[in-house]
Formats: C-alpha cells, sequence, structure tokens
C-alpha cells in the first residue's frame, strides 16, 4: 500500500470525527470539564468538606518536592444573565485548570461546593453559587477539603494560586491552612464591594470581601497580578484592595486583559513569583 486512504475508510474516519463532535456538544459542563482534565493528565477524586463536597484534580504527587500548588477556578455560570440564574455553575471553559497543566511538581485543583457533579448535593441552592459564593460556608468547606487531602498527603509548604474569582477564594482560605506560603491571583475581584459596585450588579450579600477581612499573616507573600486591558477586572479593583492591605504586592501586566495571556506566561510568572 502507498498510504492513501480508500474511499470506505475516508467516510469511516469522518463519521468517527462527526460522531465524537456530537458528543462532545450533547456533554455536561461537568462531563466536558472531567474531559479536558484527563486530557492533561490528571487524576480526579471526590473529597468532603464542611455540610459539602469537592470534586478535585491533581498530578505530580509522587514528584520530588514539599511543596504543593493549589489551583482554583473562576467563577464558572452563576447567572446566565443579569436577571436568570444558571442552573449549573460549572465552568463551560476552564482556565485555573490549564494554567495548572503548564505547572510542574505537586498540584491540585480544589472544585467549589455545588460545582461539577455535586451541585445536585443536599445543601445545594443557587445562593451558594451566586450571592454567596464567597461566604463563610464556602470558604469553610473548601478548607475543611484542603485540609483532608493534606492530612493524606502532608505537603509542609502550600501556595494557593487563583484565577478571577478563584483568587478571591484563595485569598480567603490562605489563613486557615496550616504551611500556606504564598497566594498568588491572576485577575481576582479582591475588593468584591468596589467591583460590583464598579458594574452595577447587587451587592454580594453573604460573601466575605477580602478588603474588609483581617491581613493574612506576615509569613503568607501575596502576589496578585493584574491585566493593564481588563475590563471585567480592571487594575482600579487590586488598587481599591491594596488601600486596605498594603502588604499584598500588585502585578500590572501590560496589555493583558481578563484572559490574555495568562497561560502562555504563567511558567515565567510562577518562576518570577517563587523564587
Amino acid at each position: 500500500m502507498d498510504g492513501c486512504e480508500t474511499a470506505p475508510r475516508r467516510v469511516l474516519r469522518r463519521s468517527a470525527m462527526i460522531v465524537s463532535l456530537l458528543l462532545a456538544a450533547c456533554a455536561t459542563p461537568a462531563e466536558q470539564f472531567a474531559r479536558d482534565a484527563s486530557a492533561f493528565g490528571f487524576t480526579s477524586a471526590v473529597l468532603n468538606g464542611d455540610r459539602f463536597r469537592h470534586v478535585v484534580y491533581f498530578a505530580g504527587l509522587n514528584e520530588h518536592g514539599d511543596s504543593l500548588h493549589v489551583y482554583i477556578e473562576h467563577d464558572g455560570t452563576p447567572w446566565l444573565d443579569r436577571s436568570q440564574v444558571s442552573t449549573d455553575p460549572t465552568p463551560r471553559s476552564p482556565f485555573a485548570l490549564e494554567l495548572m497543566a503548564r505547572d510542574a511538581g505537586p498540584r491540585l485543583f480544589l472544585g467549589r461546593p455545588c460545582y461539577f457533579e455535586t451541585r445536585t448535593d443536599a445543601g445545594c441552592a443557587p445562593l451558594i453559587w451566586t450571592y454567596r459564593r464567597f461566604s463563610p460556608e464556602v470558604v469553610a468547606s473548601m478548607t475543611a477539603a484542603l485540609r483532608a487531602f493534606l492530612a493524606a498527603h502532608p505537603f509542609k509548604r502550600i501556595v494557593l494560586i487563583g484565577y478571577s474569582g478563584g483568587g478571591t477564594l484563595a485569598w480567603l482560605i490562605a489563613p486557615h491552612v496550616p504551611g500556606t506560603i504564598a497566594v498568588v491571583t491572576i485577575a481576582a475581584d479582591l475588593d468584591t464591594d468596589y467591583w460590583t459596585t464598579l458594574h452595577g450588579y447587587s451587592p454580594m450579600t453573604g460573601s466575605l470581601n477580602p478588603a474588609l477581612q483581617p491581613p493574612l499573616p506576615g509569613t503568607i507573600r501575596q502576589m496578585h497580578y493584574v491585566g493593564a486591558r481588563d475590563a471585567n477586572v480592571p487594575p482600579s479593583v487590586a488598587l481599591s484592595f491594596k488601600t486596605h492591605h498594603p502588604e499584598g504586592e500588585v502585578v500590572e501586566v501590560e496589555n493583558f486583559d481578563h484572559r490574555c495571556c495568562w497561560a502562555r506566561k504563567w511558567p515565567q510568572f510562577l518562576i518570577d513569583t517563587l523564587h
């Protein structure tokens, strides 16, 4: 054979591609997210938190090192529009997951309560992923899940990394996790009151605002990256946060917006931040 494909084989291959695309289109957000995580080579598990369950993905646990990088994803789809609440907040497009894929060494993706396949759990309701997505109960449950993971995998140094609303949660979780040495946020709404007022959103009643919380322990380094062109979470949000927490370092990156071009530059940002 000269390597040329016969017509029947071409038809079969194209049919298989069409079926694959149709299956992907029919997949739930949780199923698609799981496929993305699997494609990156991550292993999944479900951890019990405080009242809620949490889907996690991890990799590199057997690699050398005593540090664990913990990633927290953006808010996903809490609302379909300004008046209609989503029935499934699971992210349609992974972002922190992609950052984690560009990292190396031991790393963990920590899911929120009521996201992914846990959204039908008892206690899950739209308030948990809308107004109360940074609430004490969300922070407590994510903290409990992470501490349970660390009880089984006792890493000594923890770096919490969050994108957008995931950065807000990373900051709020940090003081409750022994061994935390750094919090790194990307495009995070760290002053939620300022952010909701800026966009004309309703106040996030029931949520914690990092800007109004006590400062983190001095042993925890803070690095907050913001995009100069970010219209969703502009640099002014981080600067407002910094007026309350001057100990946090804010780095404004020229020509970056809310999505571009964090993933491409992420390995270098990690080196700059942690070394």
